[in-house]
Protein backbone atom coordinates (compact mmCIF):
# COMPACT_ATOMS: atom_id res chain seq x y z
CA UNK A 1 0.00 0.00 0.00
CA UNK A 2 1.03 3.21 -1.24
CA UNK A 3 2.26 6.15 1.31
CA UNK A 4 -0.85 8.21 0.53
CA UNK A 5 -3.47 5.18 0.67
CA UNK A 6 -2.37 4.67 4.77
CA UNK A 7 -5.39 3.91 6.92
CA UNK A 8 -6.28 7.32 8.77
CA UNK A 9 -7.56 8.31 12.58
CA UNK A 10 -11.18 9.31 9.99
CA UNK A 11 -13.88 7.25 11.14
CA UNK A 12 -14.88 4.85 8.36
CA UNK A 13 -18.44 5.89 7.37
CA UNK A 14 -16.79 9.56 6.88
CA UNK A 15 -16.18 8.95 3.24
CA UNK A 16 -18.20 6.48 1.04
CA UNK A 17 -15.90 4.35 0.07
CA UNK A 18 -12.42 2.87 1.62
CA UNK A 19 -9.44 1.62 0.24
CA UNK A 20 -8.94 -1.54 1.12
CA UNK A 21 -5.97 -2.10 -1.50
CA UNK A 22 -4.93 -1.47 -5.18
CA UNK A 23 -7.84 -2.98 -6.63
CA UNK A 24 -10.05 -3.59 -3.41
CA UNK A 25 -12.74 -0.99 -1.84
CA UNK A 26 -15.23 -1.30 1.23
CA UNK A 27 -18.38 0.17 0.69
CA UNK A 28 -20.11 2.52 3.61
CA UNK A 29 -23.77 3.26 4.45
CA UNK A 30 -23.40 6.65 2.44
CA UNK A 31 -23.29 5.01 -0.67
CA UNK A 32 -26.88 3.32 0.13
CA UNK A 33 -29.33 4.06 -2.43
CA UNK A 34 -33.23 4.38 -2.27
CA UNK A 35 -34.67 1.04 -3.46
CA UNK A 36 -33.19 -1.10 -0.76
CA UNK A 37 -30.97 -0.68 1.99
CA UNK A 38 -28.37 -3.73 0.70
CA UNK A 39 -27.41 -1.46 -3.13
CA UNK A 40 -25.60 1.28 -3.83
CA UNK A 41 -27.07 4.54 -4.89
CA UNK A 42 -26.26 4.93 -8.83
CA UNK A 43 -23.95 8.00 -8.33
CA UNK A 44 -21.65 5.92 -5.94
CA UNK A 45 -20.17 3.58 -7.77
CA UNK A 46 -20.59 6.02 -11.22
CA UNK A 47 -17.83 8.23 -9.23
CA UNK A 48 -15.38 5.71 -8.15
CA UNK A 49 -15.42 4.39 -11.36
CA UNK A 50 -14.34 8.10 -12.68
CA UNK A 51 -11.90 7.99 -10.40
CA UNK A 52 -10.49 4.67 -10.91
CA UNK A 53 -9.94 5.94 -14.58
CA UNK A 54 -8.03 9.20 -13.95
CA UNK A 55 -5.51 6.87 -12.13
CA UNK A 56 -5.22 4.62 -14.93
CA UNK A 57 -3.60 7.92 -16.92
CA UNK A 58 0.12 7.76 -17.91
CA UNK A 59 0.59 10.37 -15.77
CA UNK A 60 -0.92 14.60 -15.39
CA UNK A 61 -2.31 16.34 -18.17
CA UNK A 62 -5.38 14.12 -19.20
CA UNK A 63 -8.87 15.03 -18.33
CA UNK A 64 -12.22 13.00 -18.29
CA UNK A 65 -14.12 13.13 -21.68
CA UNK A 66 -16.56 10.52 -21.21
CA UNK A 67 -17.21 7.63 -19.05
CA UNK A 68 -20.47 5.00 -19.99
CA UNK A 69 -21.12 2.95 -16.96
CA UNK A 70 -22.86 -0.33 -17.41
CA UNK A 71 -24.91 -1.38 -14.02
CA UNK A 72 -25.17 -4.90 -14.43
CA UNK A 73 -26.64 -5.89 -11.01
CA UNK A 74 -27.31 -3.70 -7.61
CA UNK A 75 -24.08 -2.95 -6.30
CA UNK A 76 -23.98 -4.36 -2.92
CA UNK A 77 -23.13 -2.01 0.01
CA UNK A 78 -20.17 -4.15 0.53
CA UNK A 79 -16.35 -4.87 -0.16
CA UNK A 80 -15.96 -4.88 -3.82
CA UNK A 81 -13.01 -5.10 -6.05
CA UNK A 82 -11.76 -3.64 -9.80
CA UNK A 83 -10.60 -5.30 -12.60
CA UNK A 84 -8.70 -2.66 -15.10
CA UNK A 85 -7.47 -2.64 -19.20
CA UNK A 86 -5.89 0.44 -20.53
CA UNK A 87 -4.87 1.28 -23.92
CA UNK A 88 -3.33 4.63 -24.77
CA UNK A 89 -2.10 6.63 -27.71
CA UNK A 90 -0.46 10.23 -27.72
CA UNK A 91 -3.74 11.92 -27.39
CA UNK A 92 -6.48 9.59 -25.70
CA UNK A 93 -6.57 7.17 -23.25
CA UNK A 94 -8.96 4.43 -22.89
CA UNK A 95 -10.35 2.52 -19.89
CA UNK A 96 -12.15 0.01 -18.89
CA UNK A 97 -13.00 -1.26 -15.64
CA UNK A 98 -14.88 -4.18 -13.94
CA UNK A 99 -16.60 -4.06 -10.63
CA UNK A 100 -16.91 -7.16 -9.10
CA UNK A 101 -18.45 -8.20 -5.88
CA UNK A 102 -17.06 -11.46 -5.28
CA UNK A 103 -16.70 -12.88 -8.33
CA UNK A 104 -19.64 -11.58 -9.97
CA UNK A 105 -19.54 -8.62 -11.78
CA UNK A 106 -21.96 -5.55 -10.47
CA UNK A 107 -21.00 -2.78 -12.90
CA UNK A 108 -18.91 -1.93 -15.77
CA UNK A 109 -17.52 1.46 -16.87
CA UNK A 110 -15.46 2.47 -20.74
CA UNK A 111 -13.87 5.64 -20.20
CA UNK A 112 -12.02 7.89 -22.38
CA UNK A 113 -9.26 10.55 -21.33
CA UNK A 114 -8.19 13.39 -23.73
CA UNK A 115 -4.77 14.81 -23.54
CA UNK A 116 -5.54 18.44 -22.24
CA UNK A 117 -4.28 20.89 -25.27
CA UNK A 118 -4.28 24.81 -24.79
CA UNK A 119 -5.83 26.50 -28.03
CA UNK A 120 -6.55 29.87 -28.57
CA UNK A 121 -9.81 29.69 -30.15
CA UNK A 122 -11.44 32.16 -32.14
CA UNK A 123 -13.43 34.68 -29.85
CA UNK A 124 -17.46 34.32 -29.93
CA UNK A 125 -17.94 30.92 -31.30
CA UNK A 126 -21.40 30.18 -31.08
CA UNK A 127 -21.57 27.17 -28.29
CA UNK A 128 -24.38 25.72 -26.75
CA UNK A 129 -28.11 27.01 -26.60
CA UNK A 130 -28.56 26.45 -22.86
CA UNK A 131 -28.18 29.32 -20.65
CA UNK A 132 -26.22 29.28 -17.47
CA UNK A 133 -28.05 27.04 -14.20
CA UNK A 134 -29.49 29.87 -12.11
CA UNK A 135 -29.83 30.86 -9.24
CA UNK A 136 -26.44 29.53 -8.08
CA UNK A 137 -26.05 27.41 -5.37
CA UNK A 138 -25.01 29.88 -2.83
CA UNK A 139 -28.77 31.36 -3.26
CA UNK A 140 -30.59 28.44 -3.04
CA UNK A 141 -31.58 27.00 0.10
CA UNK A 142 -34.54 24.36 -0.94
CA UNK A 143 -32.80 20.83 -0.86
CA UNK A 144 -34.08 17.91 -3.45
CA UNK A 145 -36.85 15.99 -2.12
CA UNK A 146 -38.38 13.34 -3.90
CA UNK A 147 -41.76 11.96 -2.37
CA UNK A 148 -41.66 8.41 -1.54
CA UNK A 149 -38.01 7.77 -1.45
CA UNK A 150 -36.74 6.29 2.27
CA UNK A 151 -35.17 8.93 5.21
CA UNK A 152 -32.02 7.86 7.20
CA UNK A 153 -28.30 7.64 5.95
CA UNK A 154 -27.97 7.40 2.03
CA UNK A 155 -25.79 8.82 -0.58
CA UNK A 156 -28.82 10.72 -1.86
CA UNK A 157 -29.40 12.20 1.71
CA UNK A 158 -25.86 12.03 3.50
CA UNK A 159 -23.16 11.69 1.40
CA UNK A 160 -24.28 14.60 -1.17
CA UNK A 161 -26.05 18.41 -0.37
CA UNK A 162 -28.59 19.49 -2.97
CA UNK A 163 -30.12 22.56 -3.78
CA UNK A 164 -33.36 23.07 -5.88
CA UNK A 165 -32.44 26.13 -8.77
CA UNK A 166 -35.58 25.69 -10.92
CA UNK A 167 -38.92 23.96 -10.86
CA UNK A 168 -40.32 21.37 -8.21
CA UNK A 169 -38.02 18.45 -6.76
CA UNK A 170 -41.54 17.46 -5.09
CA UNK A 171 -43.81 17.84 -8.29
CA UNK A 172 -43.23 15.72 -11.62
CA UNK A 173 -41.60 17.17 -14.37
CA UNK A 174 -38.04 18.49 -15.36
CA UNK A 175 -36.16 20.23 -12.66
CA UNK A 176 -32.66 21.91 -12.30
CA UNK A 177 -30.27 21.53 -9.11
CA UNK A 178 -27.09 21.50 -7.84
CA UNK A 179 -25.46 18.78 -6.44
CA UNK A 180 -21.73 19.01 -4.42
CA UNK A 181 -20.58 15.47 -2.53
CA UNK A 182 -20.22 16.09 1.18
CA UNK A 183 -18.23 13.88 2.06
CA UNK A 184 -14.77 12.35 0.60
CA UNK A 185 -15.68 9.53 -2.15
CA UNK A 186 -12.55 7.75 -1.26
CA UNK A 187 -11.37 8.07 2.10
CA UNK A 188 -8.17 10.24 2.13
CA UNK A 189 -8.51 11.29 -1.15
CA UNK A 190 -9.61 14.09 -2.71
CA UNK A 191 -12.88 14.73 -4.62
CA UNK A 192 -11.76 15.38 -8.26
CA UNK A 193 -14.00 17.81 -11.09
CA UNK A 194 -15.03 14.28 -12.58
CA UNK A 195 -15.64 12.29 -9.54
CA UNK A 196 -17.85 14.80 -8.68
CA UNK A 197 -19.55 15.20 -11.71
CA UNK A 198 -19.78 11.49 -12.06
CA UNK A 199 -21.75 11.38 -8.51
CA UNK A 200 -24.07 14.18 -9.75
CA UNK A 201 -24.98 12.53 -12.89
CA UNK A 202 -26.66 9.94 -11.90
CA UNK A 203 -29.21 12.10 -9.96
CA UNK A 204 -30.99 12.95 -13.47
CA UNK A 205 -33.89 10.29 -13.12
CA UNK A 206 -34.75 11.09 -9.46
CA UNK A 207 -34.57 15.08 -9.74
CA UNK A 208 -36.65 14.77 -13.16
CA UNK A 209 -38.80 12.03 -12.16
CA UNK A 210 -42.34 11.40 -13.54
CA UNK A 211 -44.24 8.27 -11.73
CA UNK A 212 -44.80 8.15 -7.87
CA UNK A 213 -42.21 6.35 -6.43
CA UNK A 214 -44.74 5.11 -3.93
CA UNK A 215 -46.30 2.81 -7.23
CA UNK A 216 -43.17 2.41 -9.31
CA UNK A 217 -39.61 2.04 -9.17
CA UNK A 218 -37.48 3.82 -12.30
CA UNK A 219 -34.36 2.39 -12.17
CA UNK A 220 -31.42 3.29 -14.14
CA UNK A 221 -29.44 0.19 -16.25
CA UNK A 222 -26.72 2.93 -17.24
CA UNK A 223 -25.32 6.33 -17.13
CA UNK A 224 -23.16 7.97 -19.74
CA UNK A 225 -21.82 11.21 -19.11
CA UNK A 226 -20.11 13.41 -21.65
CA UNK A 227 -18.05 16.77 -20.54
CA UNK A 228 -16.34 19.16 -22.93
CA UNK A 229 -14.99 20.81 -19.91
CA UNK A 230 -13.91 19.70 -16.42
CA UNK A 231 -16.21 21.37 -14.50
CA UNK A 232 -14.96 24.31 -11.49
CA UNK A 233 -15.73 24.08 -7.83
CA UNK A 234 -17.46 21.87 -5.57
CA UNK A 235 -21.31 22.32 -6.87
CA UNK A 236 -22.40 19.93 -10.12
CA UNK A 237 -25.46 21.81 -11.90
CA UNK A 238 -28.27 19.65 -13.20
CA UNK A 239 -30.90 20.39 -15.51
CA UNK A 240 -32.98 16.96 -16.17
CA UNK A 241 -36.21 15.80 -17.64
CA UNK A 242 -37.23 11.88 -18.30
CA UNK A 243 -39.04 10.37 -20.45
CA UNK A 244 -41.47 7.21 -19.38
CA UNK A 245 -43.40 4.78 -21.29
CA UNK A 246 -46.34 2.08 -21.15
CA UNK A 247 -43.36 -0.87 -22.58
CA UNK A 248 -41.00 -0.34 -19.63
CA UNK A 249 -38.41 1.93 -21.09
CA UNK A 250 -37.63 5.35 -20.15
CA UNK A 251 -34.97 7.90 -20.66
CA UNK A 252 -33.70 10.91 -18.26
CA UNK A 253 -31.15 13.46 -19.92
CA UNK A 254 -29.23 15.80 -18.02
CA UNK A 255 -27.84 19.17 -19.06
CA UNK A 256 -24.74 19.78 -16.56
CA UNK A 257 -23.24 22.72 -15.50
CA UNK A 258 -21.26 24.60 -12.74
CA UNK A 259 -21.36 27.63 -12.08
CA UNK A 260 -19.55 29.19 -14.74
CA UNK A 261 -22.11 27.65 -17.48
CA UNK A 262 -22.38 24.36 -19.60
CA UNK A 263 -19.74 21.97 -19.25
CA UNK A 264 -21.75 18.84 -20.94
CA UNK A 265 -24.45 16.27 -20.70
CA UNK A 266 -25.41 12.62 -18.98
CA UNK A 267 -28.21 9.93 -20.49
CA UNK A 268 -29.76 7.29 -18.36
CA UNK A 269 -31.88 4.72 -19.38
CA UNK A 270 -34.47 3.67 -17.14
CA UNK A 271 -36.16 0.41 -16.37
CA UNK A 272 -39.94 0.90 -15.63
CA UNK A 273 -41.96 -1.54 -12.60
CA UNK A 274 -45.14 -1.48 -11.26
CA UNK A 275 -44.01 -2.44 -7.52
CA UNK A 276 -45.86 -5.34 -5.90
Amino acid sequence: MAPDEAISDEPRDSAVFTRLGTDAWQASELSRGPWDPRAQHGGAPCALLAHIAEQAAPGPGWQLARLTVELVKPVPVASLTTRTQVQSSRATVRVGVDLLAGEVVVARAHALLLAKNALALPVGLPGWPQSPLRPLPQDCSERVRIPGLPEGVSFYGSAVESRVAEGDSTQPGPCGAWFRLAVPLVRGTANSPAMRAAAAADFGNGLSWVLPAERFLFTNADMSLNLFRAPEGEWIGLRSATEAHSDGAGLAASHLYDERGPIGLATQTLVLRERA
